[in-house]
């Protein structure tokens, strides 16, 4: 390949970028209107201008993309995640106008698209999955039926979902239909699909996931698991790799495990495969997303992987260039997706200028993002400023690093979930690492948040007055100007 077109924005299409620059490849990046000097237009070789602010006319219009890609001479189109990246249609339409898809085939993307696809296919395998129909439901009586046979609570999934949109808790029979009807609409404004369909809720669950690998000649292989359970809204937050609660026997049963749900489907590419584990650490296929992940940097950083690269060489033909036995766990990994959202008032969307904008530096410290000081956070788009990475030789000193991080981030002009990243690293639950996909639920309110921030800031100031007192108890040199005192007149 000698140019690829990089169907997103941001910090994941300069993530993505830096990679094909370093392989010596060049990148053509596509914006809308309202990005029109963002950090990611300005690294690109070269850049094209879809329309529009709104996604809809612009980073979704796969037409005009592949019109783009042509016109340019672009050999592939790399989807990054969002947008367009889980859209079977346009991966045809990619590879149809003769242009490489980065990412899995397009009919595996069509099978794993769908929650009860993917079920079917990989029901053959024998992995556990999560009691519940395998079919879509839209009439109420039945739904009610199968709550009963299946035993509440219940929980009420788009099939074609993702990202946290058209599901619904429904604790008891009372609950059903209204939650069901939440569950449909989202789902239909959400996707398009309003079909859902219903499946046990597992109490206390902890959201685990395995990152695979798959090239074009039937090698598969797990790049061990990331923990994803603290979760607002369904939508992950803090991520870690490795768990800290499985052991290396239930690891290899679960990496075994997504290994056979990529081959069921004869997946290429990275792709990552979803489970729920219990409080028993049972674990239950939950689905699997045919893209790079959000998280993705906490595997690259215990592995030494670039996914990205790894990527691009399987699009071109190349074999993996390991197997399942010379991969190894290096330490300790953590992310903060740092959100302009504020955790004071139910973590809505704060909008405005990134007035100062300093992020971290230092060793195990990564910022993949995708804004720059004086910029604005647009109301059209995920509100994803940065991804905060931290890695160290173990769980604790990668904790260390990241609480150090934070302290050193500055944000000003947006409020940000970096405090609610400060919360977290700092509650037992997580130190400990007896938490689950609840924590929030369980452990957070605005007022412990600004409890916290006022100890730490009253510690803050006993340590300075310390540091003062002390210096003045320090011997000091007596400082004198020379004068003429001795000169006569």
């Amino acid at each position: 390949m000698q140019k690829i077109l990089v169907a997103n924005r941001g910090e994941i299409a300069l993530r993505i970028m830096r990679t094909i620059h370093s392989m010596g490849i060049k990148s053509v990046a596509v914006y809308s209107e309202a990005d029109r000097h963002a950090p990611h237009v300005l690294f690109a070789d070269e850049a094209v201008c879809l329309g529009p602010a709104p996604s809809s006319q612009s980073y979704l219009n796969g037409n005009a993309i592949i019109a783009f890609a042509k016109q340019l001479g672009v050999d592939g189109i790399h989807p990054g995640y969002g947008f367009l990246s889980e859209n079977a249609g346009f991966a045809q339409q990619v590879e149809e106008a003769g242009i490489t898809f980065i990412g899995p085939g397009y009919e595996a993307m069509r099978i794993m698209g769908s929650k009860l696809a993917a079920k079917e296919c990989v029901k053959q395998y024998n992995i556990p999955m999560v009691p519940g129909i395998d079919k879509a439901i839209d009439n109420i009586a039945v739904a009610k039926k199968i709550a009963a046979e299946i035993g509440y609570p219940v929980l009420i999934k788009a099939s074609a979902g993702g990202g946290g949109k058209g599901m619904r808790i429904a604790a008891r029979e009372s609950e059903l239909e209204e939650q069901m009807e939440r569950a449909t609409s989202e789902a239909l404004s959400s996707f398009g699909d309003g079909s859902v369909f219903i499946e046990k809720y597992v109490n206390s669950p902890r959201h685990i996931e395995i990152q695979v690998l798959a090239d074009n000649y039937g090698n598969t292989v797990h790049l061990f698991e990331r923990e994803c359970s603290i979760q607002r809204r369904h939508q992950k937050v803090v991520e870690e790799s490795p768990s800290s609660v499985l052991t290396p026997e239930i690891r290899q049963k679960m990496g075994e495990a997504a290994v056979m749900v990529a081959k069921s489907c004869n997946y290429r590419s990275t792709g990552t495969v979803e489970f729920l584990l219990d409080e028993q650490l049972n674990f239950y296929f939950l689905e699997m997303n045919t893209r790079l992940q959000v998280e993705h940097p906490v595997t690259e950083m215990i592995t030494g992987i670039d996914l990205v690269e790894e990527q691009i060489k399987i699009a071109r033909g190349d074999k993996l260039r390991f197997q399942q036995n010379e991969l190894t766990i290096n330490g300790h990994a953590l992310e903060l997706r740092v959100y302009a959202e504020d955790p004071l008032h139910e973590f809505l969307p704060s909008t405005g200028t990134l007035t100062k904008y300093r992020p971290p530096q230092g060793e195990g410290i990564r910022v993949d993002d995708g804004y720059r000081e004086g910029m604005a956070i647009p109301v059209y788009y995920d509100p994803m400023i940065a991804k905060l990475i931290t890695h160290g030789r173990n769980r604790t000193e990668a904790i260390q690093k990241m609480k150090a991080a934070i302290v050193n981030y500055t944000i000003e002009g947006v409020e940000t979930t970096l405090p609610f990243g400060n919360f977290v690293f700092d509650h037992e639950a997580f130190l400990s690492g007896r938490f689950d996909t609840q924590f929030v639920q369980k452990y957070y309110t605005p007022e412990k948040l600004l409890a916290l921030q006022k100890t730490k800031a009253e510690l803050a100031a006993l340590i300075a007055l310390h540091y003062w007192l002390q210096k003045q108890k320090e011997v000091k040199a007596v400082e004198s100007t020379p004068t003429n005192w001795t000169k006569r007149i």
